[in-house]
């Protein structure tokens, strides 16, 4: 049996966490959390998504989802859109919400930078490709392809 530590879920827990800290430190500022900020961060790069868009792209449950949008929704960070199917709804960042994510877009990405250059730069883009490879071999033996 592998020592705790060694264990992957709990290594890439540990290590989600450590580097997590200093970005939640930021987010607890403007009274977001993690979560709230990657649905931002993906509607201030791109166009309105629909819930299940939002839902793969933020990695997200979709019961989580809903109570995102809702409390973004209430804040008024984003808003709700017609879609071209009358039947969906697709969200979209608002003014407030693009003033939100330029207010920690520059901290995170100082934040980024650091960890980048403790790290190193050829191992974190070592590490992000491992963890793709790693990500796709686990959605196989998952048969999630």
């Amino acid at each position: 049996m592998r020592e705790l530590d060694r264990a992957l879920p709990i290594a890439l827990l540990h290590a989600r966490e450590a580097t997590l800290k200093p970005f939640r430190q930021q987010l607890d500022k403007l009274g977001l959390t993690v979560q709230q900020w990657r649905v931002i961060r993906v509607l201030a790069e791109g166009r309105p998504k629909n819930a299940s868009e939002l839902a793969e792209l933020c990695v997200l449950m979709p019961p989580s989802l809903s109570r995102i949008l809702k409390a973004l929704t209430e804040r008024g960070l984003i808003e709700r859109v017609d879609d071209t199917d009358a039947r969906r709804r697709k969200v979209q960042i608002t003014e407030a919400g693009m003033e939100a994510y330029h207010a920690h877009a520059g901290r995170a990405a100082e934040i980024y930078k650091r960890l980048e250059a403790g790290f190193g730069e050829e191992k974190m883009e070592l590490l992000l490709d491992l963890l793709t490879e790693l990500r796709e071999v686990a959605k196989k033996e998952a048969g999630d392809e």
